[in-house]
């Protein structure tokens, strides 16, 4: 694993070597093209290039706002500046599909910008998995207070990943006398909840939810 992988002592985790980073910009190509002929059961159109644009921007901002950080754990996870927001508002625009692909990508670009592996099966359940799951904020994309409803919902998702590759990888770093899943459980929430409970009162400001929902017009129009 040496030409893509190497592991580091010091951080007890894998760090990515050159080749890793082509595998994985070359993965994130593969789901824009990929994802550009995926047809909906449904729908029976391609991702047009207005959808690619405004959620181009909305993955930027979230990249942007994922750098700011009021608070970082040691074992991955941080409170950042409303980063989440913007790509469940991906799915809110456009509904799961590209809301989750947008998410999948997002996570991939979060693992080239800032990894942590500890596993191949921890990689996929706390970046593309748990970031992709924000997608589903496009669940009630046509929903009275879709936004807030589908942040919800899309931030549950990712905590719910994460809770997994916690219970799985984890649970050893658990402090003595201290039950492992209640350490799992808590460790995560400790800062999913709070940027969730702060964005969730913001976007439900009348004058914000006026000003997303104009947005979303202007993204469908």
């Amino acid at each position: 694993m040496s030409t893509f992988l190497i592991y580091s002592e010091e951080d007890y985790a894998y760090l990515l070597q050159p080749a890793g980073y082509a595998v994985l910009i070359a993965a994130l190509l593969i789901i824009f093209i990929a994802g550009n002929f995926i047809i909906s059961k449904k729908e029976a159109k391609t991702i047009t290039s207005k959808q690619l644009a405004f959620s181009g921007i909305a993955i930027a901002l979230a990249i942007v706002t994922s750098f700011i950080k009021f608070v970082s754990l040691p074992f991955g996870g941080s409170i950042t500046l409303f980063s989440m927001f913007f790509i469940c508002f991906i799915g809110y625009m456009y509904g799961t599909r590209i809301g989750i692909l947008s998410g999948v990508a997002y996570g991939i670009l979060q693992l080239i910008l800032g990894p942590y592996i500890f596993a191949p099966l921890q990689v996929l359940l706390d970046y593309p998995l748990a970031f992709g799951a924000l997608g589903l904020s496009g669940v009630f994309s046509k929903s009275k207070y879709g936004m807030l409803k589908g942040y919800l919902l899309g931030v549950i998702g990712r905590y719910i990943f994460h809770c997994i590759s916690g219970q799985i990888f984890f649970l050893s770093y658990a402090p003595e006398n201290m039950n492992s899943t209640v350490y799992n459980v808590t460790y995560n929430a400790s800062y999913i909840l709070p940027e969730l409970i702060v964005t969730a009162i913001i976007i439900s400001l009348p004058p914000m939810a006026k000003a997303i929902k104009k947005i979303k017009e202007m993204a469908n129009n």
